[in-house]
């Protein structure tokens, strides 16, 4: 199998693997997905020492394994939660769970915790909340990939945008936090922001 076929396979396990998860930390399923979780760590990790020649796939898996690895760390603290009978947490302040994408063409859009509306990301202190920007930025890769637009994206001056956004729209609006929600017009991938008072 080549390595267009190994990601296709990737993103669909990914995107099954959340499913599980969320039947798992919902009560329908009794068991974590274990077995999926070797099955899909066995294919990150095939690839994450080898040369990817194609730029296309190389950012591709890169943006895969990332979304993947802060998936489960989230799911592991609420994993330790429920064994240490604490609440199950939704992660850091701040910290949103993506939800799985429809199956229909993807676009930007997430589950929020922590009262964020579906598709926005609540961020309160970006500098403090790099798992919650790392999952918006994520996203946003998503969809510059769905839309096809070109040029690379550094996490570190995505990282710095929405930390001046967020810091410039609670100075000027107040609020506790802000929620940010990415739109997509004319095939091009954009960020809105609002405060939350």
């Amino acid at each position: 199998m080549g390595i267009v076929e190994d990601l296709d396979l990737l993103e669909r396990w990914i995107r099954q693997i959340q499913i599980e998860w969320d039947k798992f930390f919902g009560g329908v399923e009794r068991k974590p997905p274990s077995d999926m979780r070797t099955k899909l760590e066995t294919l990150i990790r095939q690839y994450a020492y080898a040369e990817i020649r194609n730029n296309g796939d190389r950012f591709r898996y890169q943006s895969l394994s990332t979304r993947y690895s802060t998936m489960n760390e989230l799911w592991n603290k609420r994993l330790r939660a429920m064994e240490e009978g604490r609440p199950a947490a939704h992660g850091p302040k701040g910290m949103h769970v993506p939800a799985p994408p429809p199956p229909e063409p993807r676009r930007a859009g997430a589950a929020a915790a922590g009262g964020a509306p579906p598709g926005e990301f609540r961020i309160s202190r970006p500098e403090n909340e790099t798992e919650a920007v790392r999952a918006l930025f994520d996203r946003y890769l998503e969809a510059r990939k769905q839309t096809g637009e070109g040029g690379a994206v550094r996490f570190e001056n995505f990282e710095k945008i929405i930390s001046q956004q967020a810091s410039r729209i609670l100075g000027e609006k107040g609020g506790q936090a802000v929620d940010f929600r990415l739109e997509t017009k004319d095939g091009k991938v954009t960020l809105k922001a609002r405060p939350v008072k």
